[in-house]
């Protein structure tokens, strides 16, 4: 039964439901209906939740395929942790317009999205 990357995938969704809400009331809040308007908030905003829906999914797909093809606990727990607090560290960095923290969430996800690559890779060559 595979359930590790299970965790990690509603993890990171209830942070995307966050990231979601976050974006709404900031809609309602400084009354733009679509794009940012120019509003340098909502603009980090929108791309904080954006930047998330394009790399999770293919990162937990990427874990998710490690997981059933027998990958380590170990490794499978290491990636989720990485990828959350990736994920963390980046809608902070946006958020508060930080350089230091947005990168390394983005080399937090980057390693997760390459040692899976990897793993499947090393798999195949077996």
């Amino acid at each position: 039964m595979h359930l590790t990357v299970s965790l990690y995938a509603a993890l990171l969704g209830l942070l995307y439901a966050a990231l979601t809400a976050r974006v709404l009331y900031l809609r309602g809040a400084l009354d733009i209906n679509l794009g940012d308007a120019g509003h340098p908030t909502m603009l980090r905003a929108v791309r904080i939740h954006g930047n998330f829906a394009e790399y999770v999914p293919f990162c937990l797909l990427l874990m998710y395929l490690s997981e059933v093809q027998a990958a380590p606990q170990w490794l499978l727990h290491a990636l989720g942790v990485l990828l959350v607090a990736g994920r963390l560290m980046h809608a902070y960095a946006l958020a508060a317009a930080k350089l230091a923290p947005r990168v390394i969430g983005m080399i937090s996800t980057l390693t997760v999205l390459l040692v899976s690559c990897g793993y499947l890779g090393f798999v195949q060559l077996r």
